[in-house]
């Protein structure tokens, strides 16, 4: 009994250590000190500009309907959303499937914060090559923040800060 709960402790010990290398390795994207400028349009059909939304912290996800991670992290960007008003979220999905699947997945997943598609051009911009991938932009429009990677509610909280 002893060694097999060795075993399994050292196993799991193994497994947390690749987990934290390979979030550790993994490349952020090289996005410019100030955060590059887009308007979008929600699916709901309201328009977003981010130089409309200077003077606030700004979260940004991008995210698709096929990312595990992605829906794993939706319902603390939906909490943290609902508790803090004052900072803007916007998902960004980089879906090629168009609106009705992101729209049919935003009811799904229960998204509380505006969502609309990333063109590959804003992809670009924001050098998006992992999902979920989410950049933190203070109030001066500079990127405060570059997190690939599901996040939780809390490291939220305390990339605005």
């Amino acid at each position: 009994m002893k060694r097999m709960l060795k075993d399994w402790a050292m196993a799991l010990s193994l497994g947390a250590l690749v987990f934290l290398a390979i979030s550790w390795l993994q490349p952020k994207p090289q996005i410019p000190d100030l955060a590059p400028d887009f308007s979008v349009t929600t699916l709901n059909g309201d328009t977003i500009a981010l130089s409309a939304l200077r003077g606030k912290t700004i979260v940004v996800n991008f995210w698709a309907t096929w990312c595990g991670p992605c829906q794993a992290e939706v319902p603390a960007f939906s909490r943290f959303a609902i508790a803090h008003p004052e900072v803007p979220v916007i998902g960004l999905s980089v879906d090629h499937t168009g609106p009705a699947k992101v729209r049919a997945t935003v009811k799904k997943w229960g998204i509380r914060y505006p969502v609309a598609m990333a063109s590959a051009d804003l992809q670009r911009q924001y050098d998006v090559s992992t999902l979920p991938t989410t950049v933190v932009i203070g109030p001066d429009g500079m990127v405060k923040k570059i997190h690939v990677g599901t996040m939780s509610e809390r490291q939220l909280v305390n990339a605005i800060k």
